[in-house]
């Protein structure tokens, strides 16, 4: 088993990558806000009262949209600034090793 050294990473590659791992996160994060928000909303209307239960219904699908979108921006530019630091911290520090079989 042969032992690599990461001196360097790509910038536009790990923002890329952590785009797509952010935006599954908010994928899921917004499925579970989604979740309670319909849960909320039909309690609310099995009570009897006018809880604003379209809204929260709007809202809840609205997460689903809206929330990997925005981790997804929030995953890139993550990337964009977390490379170079890596790339400046490897050239200090000698990289980070791992192993390979």
């Amino acid at each position: 088993m042969a032992q690599q050294t990461i001196t360097r990473i790509g910038v536009l590659s790990l923002a890329k990558m952590l785009a797509v791992l952010y935006a599954f996160l908010g994928l899921l994060l917004g499925g579970i806000l989604s979740l309670f928000s319909v849960m909320g909303a039909a309690l609310g209307a099995a009570s009897g009262g006018d809880s604003g239960g379209v809204v929260a219904m709007l809202f809840g699908v609205g997460a689903v949209i809206v929330l990997p979108i925005v981790y997804g921006c929030i995953g890139f530019i993550g990337g964009l600034i977390l490379a170079p630091v890596y790339n400046l911290v490897a050239n200090v520090m000698g990289g980070l090793e791992i192993e390979m079989s």
